[in-house]
């Protein structure tokens, strides 16, 4: 009834802090953390490790730079199975600035990276694996992706040390048939290694992806608490624990944590599905348009929106 090979990893705190420049409490990234722990979760990605000359303490809160005392300082000295993770960007982190394993409560380092940047990130990711972390690679916007630019950046993954590659749906852009085509591309490209699918919620489809995801052989998936994330949001958390039927899973801290953080959370963070986040995803463009329409003090018009948005792509 379960396939025990498939890994849950949450991105509540790294995902969802691209709606609040990772300010979130001590107090919720601890609740977030103990309730990820008490539900067997596999992994929680504490948020992203960055460079401080990349950005500003002053900007961003604790989380865009997962410093081992401020992860320290959260999780306390409670024993838990569930590993912590963090993502770096192409770019925004140098190779100081990643600790040995030996000194940091980090288990895995995720890379994330845009095709044009797949050497780049092996580069890094294969850094991080002589220092001892587990690595997966976020190849991101694959839905903008040229056919043989994704058999290049395969290639390239496939002499490398790289253990787990994942196909990214950053625009909430795909449909089933192109999560398929595209899990199984990956897989056949990559004997021996772990595919892995991150959806986002677009096209309300990131949970049915995700399902699609799984049946084609990716066994790394990731979701946030309530749906948590950049514009429109993630997985469900709930949701997808409650699909894989793994008895370790216990989705009751999931729902505990949902009602007494995320509810409230919500009512000073917006997202989830609005029709400006729709219109991108079903034009494959990434949300940052609808994400500075959803913020303008007065709103234009959807259909104006949409018209804009259609144009630009018929202009690309």
């Amino acid at each position: 009834m379960y396939r025990p090979e498939i890994k849950v990893l949450d991105c509540t705190i790294r995902d969802g802090g691209l709606m609040n420049n990772w300010y979130f409490s001590d107090e919720f990234v601890t609740a977030v953390y103990r309730a990820l722990s008490a539900a067997g979760v596999d992994y929680m990605e504490m948020g992203y490790m960055s460079s401080e000359s990349a950005f500003s303490r002053d900007e961003n809160g604790p989380w865009k730079f997962c410093r081992d005392e401020d992860i320290r300082r959260v999780v306390g000295d409670e024993p838990s199975e569930m590993k912590l993770s963090a993502m770096v960007d192409i770019g925004r982190i140098e190779y100081e600035n990643i600790p040995p394993k030996s000194e940091s409560l980090l288990s895995m380092i995720r890379v994330a990276c845009y095709i044009h940047q797949m050497d780049a990130a092996i580069a890094i990711a294969e850094h991080c694996i002589d220092k001892g972390y587990e690595t997966t690679i976020q190849l991101m916007a694959v839905s903008k992706a040229m056919e043989r630019d994704i058999d290049e950046a395969l290639d390239d993954v496939s002499k490398s040390r790289l253990p787990v590659l994942y196909v990214v749906d950053s625009f909430g852009a795909m449909y089933c048939e192109q999560v398929e085509r595209l899990a199984k591309k990956y897989i056949a490209a990559l004997p021996g290694k772990t595919i892995g699918f991150h959806g986002h919620n677009n096209q309300q489809l990131a949970f049915a992806n995700t399902i699609e995801a799984i049946i084609h052989g990716c066994n790394y998936v990731d979701g946030t608490m309530y749906g948590i994330g950049r514009g429109t949001g993630n997985c469900p958390l709930e949701l997808l624990i409650s699909f894989l039927k793994n008895p370790k899973f216990d989705p009751r801290p999931i729902y505990n944590a949902v009602q007494k953080q995320m509810i409230p959370l919500r009512e000073k963070i917006e997202w989830g599905f609005h029709v400006p986040y729709l219109i991108t995803g079903m034009l494959n463009e990434h949300p940052r348009s609808a994400m500075k329409f959803m913020d303008a003090s007065v709103r234009g018009e959807f259909v104006d929106f949409y018209n804009q948005m259609a144009d630009a792509t018929t202009l690309e």
